[in-house]
C-alpha cells in the first residue's frame, strides 16, 4: 500500500513541482545502515523524500510537530519516529533503528529555515551514524522554499507550484581518530557540517550561462520587484533590466564603425558603478560577446596593455564619466588603439521600434538569448578581469559562465544572505569581490543590490547606508576604517552583516567596528583567478585573526615552502578556478593554469597555514618574504608591527636590495615623527625577533592605492627608489 502511495505522490510531485532530480545514481541500494539527511526548508520536504527515494525511509519528526492535526494524516501513511530533541534517551533511539538496518531521514538543522539559507546544525545525527556505523547520504531540496508551505512569507515571493531540484551526494562515512570523547564529538560535528555546505553548494545549477542562471532567478522572483538601484535613482526589476539590456545589444550591434568592421567579440567596459554598467555587461552576453571591464584607476599604459592583451577593438564608456572622473587623457590615449563608443550617442538611435523590440524580446529572455547569441555554454568566457598589479604588471584573467556561477553557490553555501537584504556595494565592478561576491550574488539570489559608484566618499556611504537601510556591506580594510572614523554611531544601525577582502582586516579596523557600532566584520581571502573567493569568515563560523574555512568545491594542497614550518605554498583546484591568464607576452593566447600536479590547479602565491578545524591563516605573500639571516621574514608581519605601533596611520613594507646583506626592509609609513625605538619596544612585546624590524624608515604623505582599495606596492617601491637614491634590480623592480 505504502509503495503504490508513493507512485501516486511522485507522479503528482512531478505533475505540480516539475520536479529535477540530480545524482540520483548515487543511492546506495546495498548499504545495509543509512542516514539520510537533508536542508529543511518546507513543510513540504517530507512529503518529497517519501515520494522520490527509492526506499520508503523512516522519518525523525519532533513530537511536537507530530502533534499538529494537519501533520497527522501525512505520517500516518509513512514510517517514523517521533523524537523529543530536549530528551537525552533520544539518541539512543535513532541508533537502535540504524543498527537494526533501517534507513531513516533527518533534517539536521532540526527546523525549517527562515533564512532561505542553511542554518545551525545538530550535532545528534552525526553521533547517531558514527555510534551506528552508518552511512551519510546528504540531499538538498532547492525551491521548495518558494512554495506556500516555507516560512519565508513576505521574504520572497512565494507560489503555489515552484519548480523543486533535488540533489543528491554520494554517501559516505564520518571518520575520527580521537580518543577524547569531547573531540570526537566536535571533529563528528565539524564533518556534518561540512558535508552539508558541500551538499548546499552542489544544489545549485552551475552548468548554464549567465543569462540563464539570472533568467531562472527572475522566474522564482517575479519581474516587477525592484532587484537594481544607483547613485542615479535608477530602480530596476527583472524586467525592466533585460528590456534595457535587449535594447542595448541592438544599439551595440547596429552602431556605425569608421572601419567597417563588426563590434568585435571582445569588447572593453569603461564604466562605474552604475546600472548601465550591468545593463551593458548583460547586453553583450546577450549578444555572445565577452565583456573587457577596464580599470578606470589605472594609467594609460595600463589600459592600452589591457585591450592590446584581451584583444578588444570597441571600448564602451559614458561622456558624463569621463567629465566627472578626469578621465580625458586616458581616453584620448585609448582612441589611438581602439574605438571608443559613448553610451550617450546611442540615446537617438534608441527609436520607437527598437524599444518594443527590446520590450517584446524581454518577454521571453531565454529563447532570444539562445536565437541571438548562438550556442553559449558553461564553459565559454563570461568576463576577462584583470589582476590587480599590486604587485607587477596586470594578467588578464578569463572567467566561464561556471566560473562566475560556482563561486556564487560557493557564496551562497557560507554566507546567509537573504532575499530580504539590502546590499550596499561601492566596489569597482573590473574588480572580482565587487562583481562577483558583491553584485552578481546577491542578484543571483533575488537581493536588491544598491550600486554606487565610489568607494572613496567616506561621508556619504555611510548616509546612504542609513537612508536606505542596508543590510549588507562590502568593501576593503582601507574602506572600511574611512567608513567607520567619519560615520555616526547610528548610522550602520540596520547592517547585519560586512565582508571584507582583498586586503588583511586590521586591528583597530576590527576594533572600531566593534566598539563603535556593534558589528562583527568577516573577513574574506580570495583571488581574481579564483573568481574570487576562496575562503570566508561567517555568521556560522567565524575566527579572528583567520580569513575562515575554504569554501565547498575547493580542492587544495599546500607545497613546501624554504624556511616555513609551519603552512606552505597554497595550491587550488575547483570550479572557480579561471580558464586561465591572458599575458602580455602573447595577446589573446589563453594559458590554463597548472602547477606540478598538473592541469587545473592555480599556484595562489600566498603562504598559509590551516589549523585543525580548517580555518585558513594567511602567513604572506610567497613573493612578499624577505630572506634574512637565513630565516624567511613575512613583509605582512612587519606592517602589522608598524600597524600594532601606530594604528592610525598606514603602512607598506618592502624588501629592497642591500649591498651587503643582499636584502633590506624599508618601512614606508605616514607617521610623521616614525620612531625606530617604538617598533623595537612593539616587536619585544610580541615576541618577533629583530629581523622584522625595518633597516630604514621612510614617511609618506600617503600609501599609494589601487583602485580595489590595495596598496600599490611597486608605486611604493618607486616612492622608496626616489628617496633613497639606488637603481632596483629587475629582480626586485616585478
Amino acid at each position: 500500500m505504502r509503495h503504490v502511495l508513493q507512485r501516486l505522490a511522485r507522479g503528482l510531485f512531478r505533475r505540480l513541482f516539475r520536479v529535477e532530480l540530480r545524482g540520483w545514481e548515487h543511492y546506495p541500494h546495498d548499504e545495509p545502515r543509512l542516514l539520510i539527511v537533508a536542508n529543511h526548508v518546507s513543510y513540504l520536504d517530507g512529503a518529497l523524500l517519501a515520494a522520490f527515494l527509492p526506499d520508503v525511509p523512516i522519518f525523525v519528526i519532533n513530537t511536537q510537530m507530530a502533534r499538529r492535526w494537519w501533520v497527522k494524516p501525512f505520517i500516518a501513511i509513512t514510517r517514523h519516529i517521533s523524537i523529543d530533541p530536549t530528551n537525552s534517551h533520544y539518541l539512543k533511539t535513532l541508533i537502535q533503528h540504524l543498527r537494526a538496518g533501517e534507513r531513516v531521514t533527518v533534517f539536521p538543522e532540526g527546523r525549517i529555515s527562515v533564512t532561505g539559507a542553511l542554518m545551525k546544525m545538530y550535532e545528534g545525527p552525526a553521533l547517531a551514524a558514527d555510534k551506528a556505523d552508518a552511512a551519510l547520504l546528504p540531499v538538498y531540496i532547492e525551491g521548495a522554499q518558494y512554495s506556500l508551505l516555507s516560512r519565508l512569507g513576505g521574504m520572497v515571493r512565494r507560489q503555489w507550484f515552484p519548480r523543486i531540484r533535488l540533489t543528491m551526494l554520494p554517501p559516505r562515512r564520518l571518520t575520527t581518530h580521537a580518543a577524547s570523547s569531547r573531540v570526537r564529538r566536535r571533529e563528528l560535528s565539524r564533518q556534518l557540517d561540512e558535508r552539508m555546505i558541500e551538499l548546499a553548494y552542489a544544489g545549485m545549477n552551475i552548468d548554464q550561462p549567465l543569462v540563464m542562471a539570472l533568467r531562472e532567478v527572475w522566474e522564482r522572483h517575479g519581474g516587477g520587484r525592484i532587484i537594481l538601484e544607483d547613485a542615479q535613482q535608477q530602480r530596476l526589476g527583472w524586467r525592466a533590466l533585460f528590456s534595457r539590456a535587449f535594447i542595448l545589444a541592438e544599439l551595440l550591434e547596429s552602431s556605425p564603425r569608421p572601419s567597417g568592421e563588426g563590434l568585435g567579440k571582445k569588447v572593453g567596459l569603461l564604466l562605474p558603478n552604475t546600472a548601465a554598467a550591468l545593463i551593458s555587461l548583460l547586453a553583450l552576453h546577450l549578444r555572445g560577446r565577452i565583456p573587457v571591464v577596464l580599470n578606470f584607476t589605472a594609467g594609460n599604459h595600463e589600459l592600452i596593455s589591457a585591450c592590446r592583451i584581451a584583444e578588444v577593438g570597441t571600448v564602451c564608456t559614458s561622456r558624463a564619466f569621463v567629465d566627472a572622473a578626469s578621465l580625458q587623457d586616458q581616453i584620448a590615449a585609448l582612441s589611438e588603439q581602439v574605438q571608443i563608443l559613448f553610451l550617450e550617442d546611442l540615446r537617438s538611435r534608441a527609436t520607437l521600434p527598437v524599444k518594443l523590440r527590446g520590450l517584446a524580446r524581454a518577454r521571453a529572455p531565454g529563447w532570444n538569448f539562445r536565437r541571438l547569441a548562438g550556442p553559449v555554454q558553461a564553459n565559454d568566457p563570461a568576463v576577462i578581469l584583470f589582476t590587480s598589479g599590486s604587485e607587477r604588471e596586470p594578467k588578464g584573467v578569463v572567467l566561464t559562465h561556471r566560473n562566475l556561477l560556482a563561486n556564487v553557490a560557493q557564496a551562497r553555501a557560507v554566507l546567509d544572505i537573504m532575499p530580504s537584504d539590502v546590499i550596499l556595494n561601492a566596489l569597482p565592478l573590473f574588480h572580482a569581490f565587487g562583481l562577483t561576491t558583491a553584485t552578481l550574488t546577491p542578484l543571483l539570489l533575488g537581493t536588491r543590490v544598491i550600486l554606487y559608484p565610489s568607494p572613496l566618499h567616506y561621508h556619504v556611504i555611510p548616509e546612504l547606508s542609513y537612508e536606505r537601510r542596508a543590510t549588507v556591506l562590502f568593501g576593503t580594510n582601507t574602506f572600511l576604517m574611512g567608513y567607520g572614523r567619519h560615520a555616526d554611531p547610528y548610522d550602520f544601525f540596520s547592517l547585519r552583516l560586512v565582508i571584507m577582502g582583498a586586503e588583511p582586516l586590521r586591528d583597530e579596523t576590527r576594533r572600531l567596528w566593534t566598539e563603535k557600532f556593534g558589528i562583527r566584520i568577516s573577513e574574506g581571502y580570495g583571488l581574481t583567478e579564483a573568481s574570487p573567493v576562496l575562503a570566508t569568515n561567517s555568521r556560522r563560523h567565524h575566527r579572528s585573526g583567520t580569513v575562515g574555512k575554504l569554501v565547498p568545491g575547493l580542492e587544495h594542497y599546500l607545497a613546501p615552502v624554504a624556511g616555513i614550518a609551519e603552512g606552505g605554498l597554497l595550491c587550488v583546484r575547483g570550479a572557480n578556478v579561471m580558464a586561465g591568464y591572458l599575458w602580455s607576452e602573447q595577446p589573446g593566447c589563453l594559458i590554463p593554469p597548472c602547477t606540478e600536479r598538473g592541469p587545473g590547479w592555480h599556484d595562489t602565491g600566498d603562504i598559509v597555514r590551516i589549523d585543525a578545524d580548517g580555518f585558513v591563516i594567511i602567513l604572506g605573500r610567497a613573493k612578499r618574504f624577505a630572506k634574512l639571516g637565513g630565516e624567511m621574514i613575512s613583509l605582512a608581519i612587519v606592517e602589522q608591527l608598524a600597524a600594532a605601533c601606530w594604528p592610525e596611520e598606514q603602512h607598506a613594507a618592502l624588501n629592497l636590495p642591500d649591498p651587503v646583506k643582499g636584502e633590506q626592509i624599508v618601512l614606508l609609513t605616514t607617521r610623521r615623527d616614525a620612531n625606530r625605538q617604538e617598533l623595537i619596544a612593539a616587536a619585544h612585546q610580541g615576541g618577533l625577533s629583530e629581523l622584522h624590524l625595518p633597516r630604514r624608515i621612510l614617511t609618506v604623505r600617503e600609501i599609494p592605492l589601487l583602485g580595489s582599495g590595495k596598496p600599490d606596492y611597486p608605486g611604493a617601491r618607486r616612492l622608496a627608489e626616489e628617496a633613497f637614491c639606488f637603481p632596483l634590480p629587475s629582480t626586485f623592480a616585478k
